[in-house]
């Protein structure tokens, strides 16, 4: 895992958290599948998130996609 995809992984699992959200109800939500953001919060596993999906978080969190990437490159 890249350091940008470790960055954003961990952006999403705060914003979260914060909004009362458990992984599956974010992956119902995003409608995928009930294991997915479990399998992409893992660090064993390969899944990670796309340009799609990260517009479809910030829909249901309100937000812009921009606010899951760091001010500067890492």
């Amino acid at each position: 895992m890249t350091t940008i995809e470790q960055y954003i992984i961990e952006k999403i699992r705060t914003m979260r958290k914060e909004h009362g959200l458990s992984q599956l109800e974010l992956s119902q939500k995003m409608e995928m599948s009930d294991s997915f953001i479990s399998h992409v919060e893992a660090p064993s596993k390969r899944a990670k998130y796309n340009i799609n999906h990260l517009n479809k978080i910030a829909e249901i969190f309100n937000c812009s996609p921009k606010d899951f990437w760091p001010d500067k490159p890492l």
